[in-house]
């Protein structure tokens, strides 16, 4: 059986899909996996042996669109890799996609005629009544009607912006192509049975008869890499130090390394700073400061005593499972949501606002650094699920061993297909 993986995102897109390629693979499936250039990416995929097609540009260069029209033009370039994931998907029985790959990977399913899921790891960015859209639900420069207040009229806004922004560039694709256009882009990319990737007790989904969500467990790659010596002699050297790191996010405050290395030392204790893609520095040549480039963060987070970071899904998951405090500074997308979990959780604190002063983050970590925090962090760690890839992977081979056709497609007769992965 041979299954495409494909991707576009950044490592918290990567790296859960590269866990559940190691999980196929260890139950007798062929994987091939799309995903960005960066070099980092190529690392880890051929560090788990999982053969790679390159898509896009490099995700470290790319830019965050501004305008409607530069939307649009972001859409058009990736329904174009249309191409290059169709060549990686030829004799595959299935293809399952996450991150900004939705554009070109569904279209490659249905002109291929092979079964198609889409997986995602928040459940806030998912239509559901029980909470509102995850960002502004109308186009750029339009107010929000004062009359519509209510989680459906929201979402429903929601839609109306998906359309607006996307519809003609992805629909002028699929002409070229020769696919019918798509009347909901908002349907067209999650599906109508989406899968869920996020572990029940840090991102749960509360049922909804409007989608029928799959719920797999998070998707963790395991990583066995030893720390670097270098790091290993700085954390044996004082008491647990506090992470601070951004991951991928390249626009954090220009002096977010000042202020968070300043807010750690106001708690009396010692910095460990991960460069991330914004190459933060340490200010000062003191020994109490150590910087880090990419490292294992499962065996790194057990040892400190607390995480500052921007509230990616895997940097929170990562720290949740390893009983660390948190302090979460949101930048973009999803990581408000995570701020918010972590927050309510008790396992730490959510910053207002992604621009911290000295002053606002110290007071935030304070409150991540006490006791409480920590013996809440460690009761929910034994919480955590580790069983998502195998109930993915599992799930994903039997539903294309029954060679089902794909979700949500309409058939050249214009019957609506049954969906992958439903239960039967």
């Amino acid at each position: 059986m041979r299954v495409l993986l494909s991707t576009y995102g950044s490592r918290g897109d990567v790296e859960p899909l590269v866990g559940l390629a190691a999980r196929l693979r260890g139950l007798g499936a062929e994987v091939r996996m799309c995903a960005p250039p960066d070099e980092e990416f190529v690392a880890l995929l051929t560090g788990a042996g999982v053969p790679h097609t390159p898509v896009g540009p490099p995700m470290v260069s790319m830019v965050r669109p501004s305008s409607p029209a530069d939307t649009s033009r972001r859409v058009s370039e990736l329904a174009a890799l249309f191409d290059t994931v169709s060549a990686a998907a030829e004799g595959c029985d299935g293809l399952l996609a996450t991150g900004l790959a939705h554009f070109a990977s569904r279209s490659v399913a249905e002109k291929l005629g092979i079964p198609y899921v889409y997986a995602t790891f928040c459940p806030y960015l998912l239509p559901s009544p029980h909470h509102a859209p995850p960002s502004a639900a109308l186009l750029p420069g339009r107010s929000l009607p004062p009359e519509v207040t209510g989680n459906r009229a929201l979402w429903d806004l929601n839609a109306q912006s998906y359309n607006a922004l996307h519809g003609e560039a992805l629909n002028a694709h699929r002409a070229s192509i020769g696919l019918p256009p798509v009347n909901d882009v908002r349907d067209f990319i999650f599906t109508d049975h989406p899968w869920l990737a996020t572990d029940p007790t840090l991102g749960p989904w509360q049922e909804t008869p409007d989608l029928d969500v799959v719920r797999t467990g998070v998707w963790i790659l395991p990583d066995e890499r030893p720390l670097p010596a270098a790091l290993v002699t700085f954390l044996d050297a004082g008491t647990p130090p506090v992470y601070v790191g951004f991951g991928s996010m390249r626009l954090v405050s220009e002096d977010i390394a000042r202020v968070a290395i300043e807010a750690v030392r106001a708690q009396g204790r010692r910095a460990l700073v991960g460069r991330g893609w914004a190459n933060l520095a340490l200010i000062d040549d003191s020994d109490d400061c150590f910087v880090i480039g990419e490292v294992n963060q499962q065996a790194l987070f057990p040892q400190v005593a607390a995480v500052v970071h921007h509230g990616g899904a895997g940097t929170t998951t990562t720290a949740a499972r390893a009983g660390a405090p948190q302090v979460v500074v949101p930048q973009a997308g999803d990581q408000s949501y995570w701020a918010g979990r972590v927050a309510g959780l008790g396992i730490g604190a959510a910053h207002d606002g992604p621009v911290p002063t000295t002053e606002s983050l110290s007071a935030v970590l304070q409150t991540a650094l006490t006791p409480a925090t920590r013996v809440r962090a460690t009761a929910v760690a034994a919480k955590i699920r580790t069983d998502g890839t195998t109930v993915a992977a599992t799930r994903l081979i039997d539903a294309l061993s029954r060679k089902r056709p794909p979700v949500s497609a309409v058939n050249r007769n214009g019957r609506k297909q049954p969906r992958i992965g439903a239960d039967t």
